[in-house]
């Protein structure tokens, strides 16, 4: 019996035996009912009650995190309303937020921003979560407290910190489907003056093949290795330090069939995270937070012939961070805060296809006001402005307001700004493909290299007017707009809100010359207005003490402007497949950006049975059909194209129980039903079963 196998006949053995566990009333809510205590940090850079926050947050718990058996962080945020996870050229999974892209989603840890996005994405995979306390999500335009990339939202992953003197811990090693082995050994302690926690984590996998007939697989053999150590000393009781050093390092084969040539190398990952924090309260009103924060990720890629040795490609990537910054929170009276911050970020990539190390640097310097005018009605006004040296200043400002009918309703409202500075990539990068002959070339070094081209005799039309280029390219921004309401009593939950975000400035690539060889040569400009909006709702009801269930909808709207002003003039044409006539498209036929679903939806069921130790949930996930290209040459997505993916829904499934307290056994299934799309979603491996073990102490 092969692995899969036996990890289905166990499976399937304890889904049947739970069916007969009867039922008895729980003193503790299930995992998806939140605590009205619960507090988030993210939003407002603030210990504030999630409840009481005037924006759009998702808060998840380490409890649903333990429960539902996800390991990496992209397999937990893709089953929360209103948002994806999307993969780019590289095959790494990123996060699409109300319709925006994963280059426009800051993500942090503790609080500092991770970095390493070699093609936009941000690798969501790379971050386990075994050792996370809770992850905030705060939707919509952030730049006002995270500057650059927080056009889109932030994703704040808060780790765990140690409570008493008591060693607290636990081991655990799950097994899956693909020869995939998880393990993590977390302990924490902390005596009167100093606390300490300790973190690993271990993956590795043979990868999967979705089409066998063809050669190589399409996730080769991995392994990485998370290690995380953490100290905390209180020097007295208005003085404490807080220190972290993380490292991740991952390497996976890689292999690829270049017409009849197998090409083999690997691919290395590692990143290293360094983060001091000092809080000082100076008094009763007056606290001040001392923060320094160093990363570095780098990334290399190699590619040869087995039998000749010669060297098809070869890639680097190496990136640094350095951060200091000071903040300070002063109460003005009880509910009344003000917080003052200021900064400097120093960062510098050197990169194939770079001619050298490429250096930003940046000042920047933040303020809010969360206060209360009136008895129920919560505000918070703050802004921040940057200074980069690469492009020009931003000013960001943002308003929020949430106000209280009573007990159970609120309406919340907020509109921001929000940008994302052209990165190293869009910049310098000088790229010529050596098999199809095509050039892409970085925003500050086209000028120069057109003319060395042209110089060379490698051009035959320049198709831009190059002094267009002469002024700063622009930083890309937008305005966002989230309009909410919530009803909560002792077992409903509801929350709807409505957001609308519109860019400008947004940075593509455009044509700017034509080689010999009949290809283009590409740099980066500003030139796309688009918007998303759309509404989501969640719901989550308590059906009785030991059942739960919660659902989530989003409708989504992403266009282009400019797209839609053509259509409204006639100028888009498409071939008509039923007559195979040429016709006028409206903007009833536009169906909008490329990979963007107009409805997702979850539902979510969770149960327990007390009298076993024993728990079940139920995550479904469906994503409507979305566009991948456009494959009529007319430059929409329209119900004419052929590129669409068919809607498909996800179902995910874990059983726990627990066995004197403190051993776990926990088995599971992601995409249970198996579905597989191999031609247009690589990145979905069919079904996973997997079995884990847990001892906590």
């Amino acid at each position: 019996m092969n692995l899969n196998r036996l990890l289905a006949f166990v499976f399937i053995s304890v889904s049947g035996a739970s069916l007969y566990a009867q039922e008895k009333p729980l003193a503790n809510d299930s995992i998806l009912v939140q605590d009205l205590e619960e507090v988030i940090v993210t939003a407002t850079r603030t210990v504030r009650q999630l409840s009481s926050v005037p924006l759009p947050v998702t808060l998840i718990s380490k409890k649903q995190l333990k429960k539902t058996g996800v390991i990496r962080l992209d397999e937990i945020l893709n089953e929360q309303t209103g948002i994806i996870t999307v993969a780019d050229e590289s095959g790494f999974n990123g996060i699409q937020v109300q319709g925006i892209a994963s280059d426009y989603v800051m993500i942090l840890i503790d609080g500092v921003p991770l970095v390493g996005r070699s093609a936009g994405n941000f690798d969501l995979s790379r971050l386990t979560v075994g050792n996370i306390q809770q992850i905030e999500i705060v939707k919509g335009p952030s730049s006002s407290l995270y500057g650059s990339e927080a056009l889109g939202g932030v994703v704040n992953i808060i780790t765990e910190t140690p409570k008493d003197s008591t060693l607290h811990g636990n081991v655990s090693h799950r097994i899956a489907s693909f020869n995939t082995h998880d393990s993590n050994i977390n302990i924490k302690q902390k005596f009167k003056k100093l606390g300490y926690s300790l973190f690993a984590n271990s993956l590795f996998s043979d990868g999967y093949d979705l089409v066998p007939e063809n050669p190589g697989q399409t996730v080769e053999p991995f392994n990485n290795y998370t290690l995380n150590g953490r100290i905390f000393y209180d020097f007295t009781k208005n003085l404490r330090l807080f220190t972290s050093g993380r490292y991740y390092k991952q390497e996976q084969e890689s292999s690829l069939f270049l017409g009849d040539e197998l090409l083999e190398g690997d691919s290395n990952l590692s990143e290293a995270n360094l983060h001091l924090r000092l809080n000082h309260g100076a008094n009763a009103k007056l606290d001040f937070e001392y923060e320094f924060y160093y990363t570095n990720y780098i990334a290399n890629e190699f590619l040869q012939s087995p039998i000749t040795q010669d060297t098809f490609s070869e890639s680097d990537f190496n990136q640094n961070l350095f951060r200091p910054e000071v903040r300070a929170m002063y109460a003005i009276k009880p509910n009344n805060t003000v917080t003052l911050g200021v900064g400097y970020n120093h960062e510098n990539l050197d990169r194939t296809f770079f001619d050298e190390r490429v250096t930003f640097d940046s000042q920047y310097v933040y303020a809010q006001y969360d206060f209360y005018p009136l008895e129920k009605i919560n505000m918070i006004l703050g802004a921040r402005f940057d200074n980069h040296s690469e492009y020009q200043s931003q000013f960001s400002p943002k308003a929020s307001l949430n106000y209280a009918f009573n007990d159970n309703i609120s309406l919340k409202g907020s509109i921001g700004y929000g940008f994302k500075a052209p990165d190293f990539r869009q910049l310098y990068f000088d790229f010529t493909n050596s098999a199809v002959g095509y050039t892409v070339l970085g925003y500050n070094v086209a000028v120069a290299k057109v003319q060395e081209l042209e110089e060379q005799g490698q051009l035959i039309d320049i198709l831009f007017d190059l002094d267009d280029l002469a002024e700063p390219l622009q930083a890309e921004s937008s305005v966002g707009y989230n309009l909410g309401a919530a009803y909560q009593n002792g077992k409903l939950r509801l929350g709807l809100n409505y957001f609308r975000n519109d860019f400008q400035n947004l940075i593509d690539t455009r044509a700017i010359a034509r080689r010999t060889n009949g290809q283009n040569v590409f740099s980066y400009v500003n030139f796309d207005r688009i918007y998303t909006t759309g509404l989501e709702l969640d719901i989550n009801y308590k059906v009785s003490n030991t059942l739960t269930l919660a659902g989530g909808y989003q409708l989504l709207y992403a266009k282009d402007k400019e797209k839609k002003v053509a259509l409204e003039r006639g100028e888009v044409f498409a071939r008509d497949p039923a007559s195979l006539q040429t016709v006028a498209l409206d903007n009833t036929d536009y169906f909008g950006l490329v990979n963007r679903s107009r409805h997702t939806a979850n539902f979510k069921m969770f149960y327990e049975v007390p009298r076993w130790n024993f728990n079940a949930n139920l995550r479904i996930n469906y994503r409507s059909k979305y566009g991948l290209f456009d494959s009529n040459g007319n430059g929409i997505i329209d119900d004419f194209d052929t590129s669409f993916v068919d809607g498909f829904a996800l179902t995910n499934i874990a059983l726990n129980k627990t066995f004197a307290g403190k051993y776990t056994l926990q088995l599971g299934a992601n995409n249970l039903f198996d579905y597989r799309d191999e031609e247009n979603i690589p990145g979905l491996a069919g079904i996973q079963l997997f079995t884990k073990v847990n001892i906590q102490f």
